[in-house]
């Protein structure tokens, strides 16, 4: 709806519009690209050059009518978890005879959770770490040799991302090393933080507030759900926001959430979205930000 719109009054728009309709956008096969990181190193935002991104996802908790949006980290950086800790095989009835891997894990997971309560300032930036799947041993009476571990990381700023990847590698391998075992470490880079710049967003907001209502343009919480969009925000000044397509008389705290069999939408939100993504297009072409764009803080 808004290319058809825009693509009609062409010829009264100052500058150029890239639409981008991103392949992969939920993750590219395993061991393939997809989604924002390749279609940027394919050269999207380069050829017209790309000054801004604005970027939009529909929420069905949010209510039909209602944007949401906040400067800075909006959606977290998340990155996948592998540790492999292997100890020494033995039969379950004479534990002293190996080093048990299971136990081994189960102290690196309290340890990992100590992480964000007790070492980090989260005054300064949220993070989150979860353990969510652990596989070991193929009987009930063996000790196995090895326990595989896999999970999630969630972190709001570039700085509390690399000191959680740290202090998981220290704490996973010292733990297993007091018990004997070893613990291998692997994290996998996933989604950087979706970041809005500050500047964009304050010019943003009340572009927002004409479109929806002030009561309607809300200024929300981070989210530590991740975004691809987030891939354009390192290269260019970024604006992200959410749109309602929660049904007005739905409670928010019992509608199904996004990724799940249930999920459902009151479509005409979409419009609350194409309006304000017109707004934006048109209102930034025709404003002083678009000729300082460039040199806003990323």
């Amino acid at each position: 709806g808004v290319a058809e719109i825009l693509a009609g009054m062409k010829s009264e728009l100052k500058g150029t519009i890239v639409f981008l309709f991103q392949p992969a956008e939920e993750g590219a096969p395993e061991g393939e690209e997809g989604g924002a990181a390749l279609m940027i190193k394919e050269g999207v935002l380069d050829d017209p050059k790309v000054d801004v991104a604005f970027g939009l996802h529909i929420s069905s908790q949010t209510p039909v009518g209602t944007v949401t949006f906040k400067p800075e980290g909006m959606l977290a950086a998340a990155d996948m978890l592998k540790i492999k800790v292997k100890g020494v095989q033995a039969h379950g009835s004479a534990p002293w005879a190996g080093i048990d891997p299971i136990v081994v894990s189960a102290q690196i997971i309290n340890g990992l959770q100590t992480i964000v309560s007790r070492q980090l300032d989260l005054t300064q930036a949220g993070a989150t770490l979860t353990v969510a799947t652990i596989h070991g041993g193929v009987r009930n009476n063996i000790i196995p040799e090895e326990v595989e571990m896999t999970g999630t990381l969630r972190t709001l700023d570039n700085t509390m991302q690399e000191e959680m990847h740290r202090r998981i590698k220290r704490t996973a391998e010292n733990i297993a090393e007091s018990m004997g075992a070893t613990a291998e470490v692997e994290i996998i880079r996933g989604y950087p933080v979706t970041y809005n710049s500050p500047e964009l967003t304050d010019w943003a907001k009340p572009v927002m507030e004409r479109v929806a209502g002030k009561d309607k343009a809300v200024v929300i919480k981070a989210v530590t759900g991740a975004e691809d969009f987030s891939f354009f925000s390192q290269k260019v000044p970024g604006f992200f926001f959410f749109v309602g397509g929660m049904p007005l008389d739905a409670d928010p705290t019992k509608v199904p959430s996004h990724h799940t069999p249930d999920f459902f939408i009151d479509e005409s939100g979409m419009i609350t979205g194409l309006r304000a993504m017109l707004n934006l297009t048109v209102d930034y072409m025709n404003s002083p930000m678009k000729s300082t764009s460039t040199g806003m803080k990323k």
